[in-house]
């Protein structure tokens, strides 16, 4: 078994453990915004960590409807710009909280006056150390260069924010019985998923809202161990410019979770199916683990989606935990 199918495997446990260990830091940090709620919240992070904050975007704004952007890094790092972010909430998330980028975009929101809280693996790591608030991913050692449990535990880490900051009761029993809800989304498979993506050369991968994350995620992690040239769209936004695409047999496949998305997307699936397109649904058809809450639904999903990941690059021959040109950790400026 590769590290990547192990590690992917152990997310229920490593959730359940970030749960644990970080009660009463979730509940203090909740507290503290609804007494004093942010006007901002901006994210600091690259590659799946910011698929993570993407999925976290979504839940804030939707939850809480206070605007959550994507700061670029280099806008300080390699920019020098200064930032005006009095009262924000800045979230870093880093599997190893190193990344130069990321640390000097933390450190210019706190030097803005806004509040830094950092969703790190590595307690020690620059990120962690530089946070008013950290809040240990406790996912373990992850060492494939595939990032799976640590993107899971940063997607419950983000919900759990938003759950205890609205006190929304729905969304925290959910959150507490997302470990046994991931312990049956890496017990489930997708029949003809490996033949289907590992003949292809390129697809699209689709999701909106909360879903449109993982699905980048999913596509990211199709190219890194596959090598397949997947390219993610929010299901909207498919509609323009990339609906010429659509043809005979060309290959799509789209998170559908049962939210208020749900019947647009389901409606745009049948429109490309009647394209001519070969179009896959996660939701109806591909099986998903329930959560018992639709905000939460996309997280049992990729925790399907990266063991049939997995799947697709051993049929092609590839080592899933040691690609061509990457590694582990990357720095950038």
């Amino acid at each position: 078994m590769s590290l990547m199918a192990m590690e992917a495997a152990e997310a229920p446990q490593a959730v359940a453990r970030f749960l644990a260990h970080n009660e009463r830091a979730l509940a203090e940090l909740g507290a503290r915004l609804r007494r004093g709620p942010p006007p901002v919240v901006l994210t600091s992070a690259r590659g799946s960590s910011d698929n993570a904050a993407g999925y976290f975007k979504y839940l804030c704004e939707i939850v809480t409807g206070v605007p959550c952007a994507s700061l670029g890094a280099s806008v300080v790092s390699v920019y020098g710009a200064t930032l005006k972010a009095e009262g924000a909430l800045c979230l870093t998330i880093s599997q190893s909280g190193q990344s130069p980028d990321i640390v000097a975009l933390q450190q210019a929101a706190k030097a803005a006056g806004a509040i830094s809280v950092a969703l790190v693996n590595v307690e020690n790591s620059p990120a962690a150390r530089n946070a008013d608030i950290c809040l240990a991913l406790q996912a373990g050692e992850e060492r494939s260069v595939a990032a799976t449990k640590s993107f899971i535990v940063s997607c419950a880490a983000a919900a759990a924010i938003v759950a205890h900051w609205s006190g929304d009761a729905a969304l925290l029993g959910a959150l507490r019985r997302l470990p046994e809800t991931l312990e049956r989304a890496v017990r489930l498979t997708w029949p003809g998923f490996t033949a289907f993506a590992a003949e292809q050369a390129s697809l699209l991968v689709l999701g909106r809202g909360p879903s449109f994350p993982i699905a980048q995620e999913t596509a990211l992690k199709l190219k890194e161990t596959c090598a397949i040239h997947a390219e993610a769209y929010s299901v909207a936004e498919v509609m323009h410019g990339p609906w010429e695409l659509m043809g005979t047999d060309y290959p799509v496949l789209i998170f559908a979770p049962n939210d208020a998305a749900q019947a647009n997307t389901r409606e745009a699936a049948a429109r490309m199916r009647g394209a001519g397109a070969d179009v896959r649904v996660v939701g109806d058809g591909l099986v998903h683990a329930a959560s018992g809450h639709p905000l939460l639904d996309p997280i049992s999903m990729i925790a399907t989606a990266y063991l049939e990941i997995e799947r697709v690059a051993v049929s092609l021959g590839r080592d899933p935990d040691r690609p061509r040109l990457l590694k582990k950790v990357t720095e950038t400026l």
